[in-house]
């Protein structure tokens, strides 16, 4: 049997991939094209696609876990809703679904409301799955580059309540160790969620402060403006999926997304050590950036 991992040749598939890697278990990557897929040594590529059920069925012949990631798109919901059915119906018996913190609270943000419902789903159909819900990726802050270097400015608007970024390595570690847990397992096992958070709850004006030490230079924080945010990112991106980051980012300056001292030591204990912090990623990133 194998471990199907879903959003393969993303940011946090990728993570998985190289966690699972060496492991000693069947470990097959799905994506849309699997004669352009760069995966480890000893992952195979499965052609599929999320938004095609037929494609995502026969990818799951001779599977026993399921990591399931579906993309921020337009039809987020259908599409792990769909997975998991076809899932179900294939006889999975794990699944390591990747949520979002604050899902059940963060109710006019579409991603985490499509999240949530998907949560929903697993228990009612009491599914052997492990949910895990990261928060802001700190690796998402690697785009700050140029404003860092060039104009001295952090311009992630994210608030001065403060959150509990995630490092992504402790993301693909922690879904790797339960893919693991559930492929071996004789049978299947219990439900568990797990909140997947960092150490520290920063505001914009902190991770600033990080930088300034980082770079060795005075970092200032841009502010709380979302809208000249949503702005920005229309030029990147649809504009469904600009003002669903938007309406993120002013749930982080209303509600802050702070983990518990509950949340960390579970995460700990998952991980055999404390998750990453967001000063170590600094100082990592600024080292790579002024070398060059």
């Amino acid at each position: 049997m194998s471990i199907l991992v879903t959003g393969s040749t993303g940011t946090i598939g990728s993570q998985v991939l190289n966690q699972l890697s060496g492991s000693g278990v069947d470990i097959r990557g799905l994506t849309r094209s699997p004669n352009k897929a760069q995966f480890p040594a000893g992952v195979t590529a499965v052609a599929g696609d999320l938004a095609d059920v037929d494609s995502f069925r026969a990818a799951l012949e001779g599977v026993s876990t399921l990591f399931l990631l579906v993309p921020n798109v337009a039809d987020e919901l259908t599409q792990a809703m769909q997975a998991l059915t076809v899932a179900r119906e294939a006889g999975v018996k794990g699944i390591v679904y990747l949520s979002v913190y604050n899902g059940d609270t963060y109710a006019d943000v579409p991603h985490f409301a499509s999240k949530n419902t998907v949560e929903r789903m697993i228990e009612a159909l009491d599914l052997p799955a492990t949910v895990l819900r990261p928060a802001y990726f700190i690796q998402n802050d690697l785009r700050q580059k140029d404003p860092l270097l060039n104009a001295g400015m952090y311009g992630m608007p994210v608030g001065d309540k403060g959150i509990s970024m995630v490092d992504i390595r402790d993301i693909g570690e922690a879904a790797a160790l339960e893919l693991l847990r559930r492929e071996r397992a004789p049978a299947s096992l219990p439900r568990e969620t797990y909140a997947l958070v960092g150490p520290d709850v920063l505001s914009g004006t902190d991770v600033a402060n990080i930088w300034s030490d980082a770079l060795a230079r005075k970092i200032h924080y841009a502010g709380n403006d979302t809208a000249v945010l949503e702005k920005r990112m229309k030029t990147m991106m649809p504009a469904w999926h600009a003002l669903d980051l938007r309406l993120m980012l002013d749930r982080y300056q209303t509600e802050g997304a702070a983990a518990t001292s509950e949340d960390i030591a579970r995460l700990t204990h998952l991980l055999g050590h404390a998750p990453r912090s967001y000063r170590n990623f600094a100082d990592d990133a600024a080292a790579q950036w002024l070398s060059r």
